[in-house]
């Protein structure tokens, strides 16, 4: 036997077992002889069912000798020794930034290529990475998969669980280095630190002024455009700014 005897005759890729060669067929064929008996996917190798049955088994062979954390697969254990070594083995040939997964270079490069390939067939907004599209697509379907254990509150975004969470434990790991004042989530310290460095990053292309916040901003535009979003729902009176429909509303409640 030649060191390739066993060749597929539809894309003349060559083999030295033939039992490999009977599982590349199966790319043509589409044949998935193995199926899982606890949920039913069929695979093409047996190799790939036994990988999957871990999902249902939790079944996790492969076990970091530095930290002890173990997985399924002894792909995902390879990564993630990347975490103790330091290893960033994938350049990016625009910037040279290095990255220890492969995915994450892909992401990354739809930076500099503008990229964009998933696209929502509702709105039409597109996203170059699928976690964030995922994300996007919540807001149409109002899914909130991530529950609140304490009070059952709902979020669409396990960030924003992960933030509500400190209401009940009071934990607030974000400090301001300047005056030492703590917050609950890091978007809160961003826009406190503007108080210390004056920066106000919204600007107003119609009048010139500047905002330190996008709720500032927001409320000012109304005046430009007319627009009157908050209305009185005791006599319909409408305004351009919620703050002077909170000094209208004691017109009503004054006795």
């Amino acid at each position: 036997m030649s060191q390739s005897a066993y060749q597929c005759h539809i894309c003349e890729k060559s083999y030295t077992q033939k039992h490999n060669l009977t599982s590349h067929r199966r790319m043509h064929t589409g044949e998935k002889p193995f199926e899982c008996d606890i949920c039913g996917r069929l695979f093409s190798q047996s190799i790939h069912l036994t990988k999957h049955k871990r999902i249902h088994t939790g079944e996790k062979p492969f076990q970091c000798d530095i930290c002890g954390k173990s997985f399924p697969q002894s792909s995902h254990l390879s990564v993630h020794r990347r975490i103790h070594t330091g290893e960033k083995p994938f350049h990016c040939d625009i910037c040279g930034k290095s990255f220890s997964q492969l995915s994450g270079l892909t992401i990354h490069k739809r930076i500099h290529t503008g990229e964009k390939p998933f696209h929502c067939d509702i709105c039409g907004k597109s996203f170059s990475q699928l976690s964030d599209f995922t994300v996007h697509k919540r807001i149409h379907t109002g899914e909130k998969p991530f529950r609140c254990d304490v009070c059952c509150k709902s979020f669409s975004k396990t960030g924003n669980l992960t933030t509500h969470k400190r209401v009940h434990t009071g934990e607030k790991p974000f400090h301001c280095h300047v005056c030492g004042k703590s917050f609950s989530a890091s978007s809160n310290l961003t826009t406190h630190k503007r108080i210390h460095t004056g920066e106000k990053p919204f600007h107003c292309n119609i009048c010139g002024e500047s905002f330190s916040q996008l709720s500032g901003f927001t409320a000012h535009k109304p005046i430009h455009t007319g627009e009157k979003p908050y209305h009185c729902d005791t006599c319909g009176k409408s305004f351009s700014q919620n703050c002077n429909l909170t000094k209208h509303m004691s017109i009503h409640t004054k006795v």
